[in-house]
């Protein structure tokens, strides 16, 4: 939104010794950031002059059109000068830059030699003056706007300031001067004069019967004002000083109708669309599309309508894409004489959705769909009559409306609770006042605040806390330290989840983010049945290949590592930490619970039976080879080992004591899978991945995986100490012959309950599984330590063969003699 200093002054008493800096300061201070301050005329110095052109002499002998002007410069003789634009005539006026003025980007004007001719001086653009980015030709006028006489500077506004200002979504009323400057008034206590204030008492005689409006769909405007005018001479031309205005706005001058409706929005806020009233049957409607058809908007796009598009049409057929752009069959064109001119309160979200849908954001669009002041209508279209008539001949026929303006409802506070929100005192009475800068009316006895008609936005006392927080300077709120806690700290959960990711990304992992969803063909495919298939659909999905909530990380890792397998990744391990979602329980309905104060206890529960469990996992895929053929090495794969281990490693990480079983779980291989039990309760699996969705899924044989789920896991201790042993150690090798179906946990678990308490550690180094017999050989390392003395030769044999007759009592375990 750019805001012209010139045309600011009008609405706000803005002294002179408050900078350009200044106020854009000011701005910033009540919630708008400044992008950029545009100094208009700084650059352009040396004379200029508008001249009246008195004769064209075209050169043809050039690639490209060359002119021959003569120019009467108000002197005792004719100047001349070359030219290459067309876009004017003999007995137009033009602005001439002399010999000895410098334009923007230090371009120097002299006499010169040029195409043959001589050169004296230079015909503008408003491009070349820094007065717009219009490069399409020169500037050019009719002496009905300008004369010879006129000081360029001073009737072109040449020297301005100019605010480029970004304006938040919730704040549509500053894409206007008037709002604008409503917002200088109050971050610098100025006078304020509201332009519509002036036109309330404005009023025009009904001389003939206008177009009637209609609003078909009551739920997408509530007034519509439409005003018709006769008489209008489409040669009529713009005043210089509004289009210099529009230009400053960073639009372009097209037609005084068109102007007009520019102007007026511009200023007050409010778009404003003329129609021909000869190319319109009957009333003007409001209402939508109905059926999808093909409908030109005036930019010449032949566009495909929704059925749910709003439209405005009249009795045959449709005019315009509501509040959004007019269609070409009903546009302003040279042969107008008679213009029915609407101006409608829109429901910004209906025209949210036009824009949206046909990718079309328009000036008019951009104001509409953040919500206009349902005022306007009245008052910007009486503004568009009177510009009108007072720069044409148009004369007023009728006004008619429809509906009613719908203002925001009042609403009472607590001016002392503002100061508690805030944290500092804020007295009433400087309540009261900051409220009436921002247009509020305050009833000081009851404290019932009514919002100004633009700021439908105001609707509580944080609300209102805020425009006064915004009033009053933000840096007023002091900048006060909490007691305690001194700062935020972290739970052991977190901490714990830092730490895994940490210790993943350490090991060569690299983090993903997958989307949370899926779709059923996916959860077939990975095997997922019962309680583990089970999800939910969304209601709007982004995206119909996948409707429903993900029941587990591991496929979006493979989906991710097929993705980059496919653009020559070959060898990598990933991991994603994140929650997945199981339809375990009937959701209850959901709840909009009441904002203006802290949820019962009982709608707190209600809110979170109404959401679904969601579970946080941590999974981790490992691809192709861990380690590459080197010098130093032969190449290694990754195996169902590895996934083991590294879910081993994050289970001791969170200092978890565990056992591990074999497992048969999709999406695992069925004889390559192993559980982690935690206190009784499966807390993880990993292995290696199905053949089958390998093959699928065109990754390497034996890419592996692991799946943990965080929620599972016990709270536990971040530190575990361990005394540091000073007695020496004494460590014993057994071997035991088992059956195959003896698992090594198990014979591990006897040996440690039978060896005792001064039993250190215990670690199996060798597997032989070739015994025969369906036997199998384990050898473990058993070591001892008692923290106060050094261990005797028969203490460490006792302990021993203690451990091992457990072993054989439980698991039929002989040592292993040779």
């Amino acid at each position: 939104m750019r805001a012209p200093l010139s045309w600011l002054r009008e609405f706000v008493e803005i002294p002179k010794n408050l900078s350009a800096e200044d106020i854009a300061q000011g701005l910033v201070r009540v919630g708008f950031e400044v992008e950029e301050i545009i100094v208009q005329g700084k650059d352009v110095q040396g004379s200029l002059v508008f001249a009246e052109v008195l004769s064209i002499e075209e050169i043809t002998e050039f690639k490209k059109p060359i002119r021959y002007v003569g120019l009467d410069c108000g002197e005792k003789q004719t100047r001349f000068v070359i030219c290459g634009a067309t876009n004017f005539n003999v007995g137009d006026i033009v602005v001439v830059a002399l010999p000895g003025a410098v334009l923007p980007g230090d371009f120097q004007i002299a006499a010169r030699e040029t195409y043959g001719k001589t050169s004296n001086g230079m015909i503008c653009s408003a491009k070349e003056l820094a007065l717009s980015d219009d490069h399409a030709g020169i500037m050019a006028f009719s002496k009905n706007q300008v004369s010879i006489k006129d000081d360029v500077r001073q009737t072109l506004l040449v020297d301005d300031v100019i605010f480029d200002i970004a304006v938040n979504p919730d704040r549509g009323y500053a894409l206007s001067i008037r709002g604008v400057a409503r917002e200088i008034a109050g971050a610098f206590d100025l006078k304020f004069t509201d332009p519509v204030q002036a036109l309330r008492t404005l009023s025009f005689a009904n001389t003939g019967k206008g177009v009637q409006p209609k609003i078909d769909d009551k739920n997408c405007a509530s007034i519509f004002y439409i005003r018709t005018m006769s008489n209008f001479d489409s040669s009529a031309s713009t005043p210089v000083w509004m289009r210099r205005r529009i230009e400053k706005m960073g639009m372009r001058s097209i037609s005084l109708v068109v102007d007009v409706t520019n102007y007026v929005m511009l200023e007050l806020g409010q778009p404003l669309h003329a129609f021909d009233r000869h190319k319109i049957k009957g009333s003007l409607h409001l209402k939508r599309a109905g059926k999808a058809e093909k409908f030109t908007t005036l930019d010449g796009q032949i566009r495909m309508l929704d059925p749910m598009d709003l439209m405005v049409t009249d009795e045959e057929k449709h005019l315009a894409l509501a509040g959004t752009m007019g269609g070409a069959s009903s546009e302003i064109s040279e042969s107008t004489t008679e213009i029915a001119l609407e101006a409608m309160r829109f429901d910004p979200i209906a025209v949210a959705q036009n824009s949206r849908r046909h990718k079309l954001s328009s000036e008019a669009s951009r104001r509409l769909e953040r919500g206009v002041d349902p005022s306007l209508a009245e008052f910007a279209s009486a503004r568009f009559v009177q510009l009108l008539t007072e720069n044409s001949s148009a004369q007023h026929v009728e006004t008619a409306f429809t509906g009613e303006a719908k203002f925001p409802p009042t609403f009472s506070i607590d001016p002392h609770d503002v100061s508690k929100i805030l944290g500092f005192e804020v007295k009433p009475e400087e309540v009261a006042r900051t409220l009436r800068v921002v247009g509020c009316d305050v009833d000081e006895k009851k404290w019932v605040i009514d919002p100004p008609s633009w700021r439908a936005d105001l609707m509580n006392t944080s609300d209102i806390a805020e425009e006064v927080a915004r009033i009053i300077g933000y840096e007023s709120i002091p900048s006060i330290l909490p007691n305690r806690p001194l700062h935020a700290s972290l739970t052991s959960l977190q901490k714990r989840r830092r730490v895994i990711a940490q210790y993943l990304a350490n090991r060569g992992f690299a983090e993903v983010l997958t989307f949370p969803f899926t779709n059923q063909k996916t959860i077939d495919d990975m095997g997922f049945v019962g309680p583990r298939a089970a999800t939910y659909a969304i209601a709007n999905p982004m995206s119909d290949e996948n409707p429903l909530l993900r029941v587990h990380l591991i496929p979006g890792l493979i989906e991710v590592a097929a993705r980059n397998i496919s653009r020559g990744a070959k060898s990598f391990a990933i991991f994603e930490m994140g929650s997945i979602f199981r339809s375990s329980q009937k959701l209850e309905a959901s709840v909009s619970p009441d904002v203006a104060k802290r949820p019962s206890a009982d709608v707190i529960s209600k809110i979170f039976a109404s959401a679904p469990q969601q579970a946080e996992m941590v999974s981790g895929l490992m691809v192709g080879k861990k380690e590459e053929d080197s010098w130093q090495g032969k190449s290694a794969d990754y195996g169902w080992n590895d996934a083991i281990a590294f879910a081993q490693e994050i289970l001791e990480l969170a200092h978890l004591d565990y056992e591990v079983k074999r497992s048969d779980l999709a999406p695992w291989h069925p004889g390559r899978c192993a559980e982690l039990i935690v206190d009784g309760k499966v807390v993880a699996h990993a292995g290696e991945i199905h053949p089958r969705i390998l093959s699928q899924y065109n990754l390497p044989a034996r890419s592996s995986a692991f799946a943990i789920n965080l929620g599972a896991l016990p709270e536990s201790e971040m530190v575990r100490p361990h005394r540091v042993g000073v007695m020496p150690a004494a460590m014993q090798d057994v071997a035991l012959i088992v059956d195959s179906s003896v698992t090594a946990l198990q014979v591990q678990s006897a040996l440690v309950e039978g060896a005792g308490d001064l039993l250190e550690s215990i670690s199996l180094f060798d597997r032989y599984d070739k015994v025969g017999d369906g036997k199998v050989s384990l050898a473990f390392t058993l070591t001892f330590r008692a923290p106060d003395r050094t261990l005797t030769s028969e203490e460490v044999s006792a302990m021993r063969e203690s451990a091992t007759s457990l072993a054989s009592k439980r698991c039929g375990a002989v040592v292993r003699t040779a």
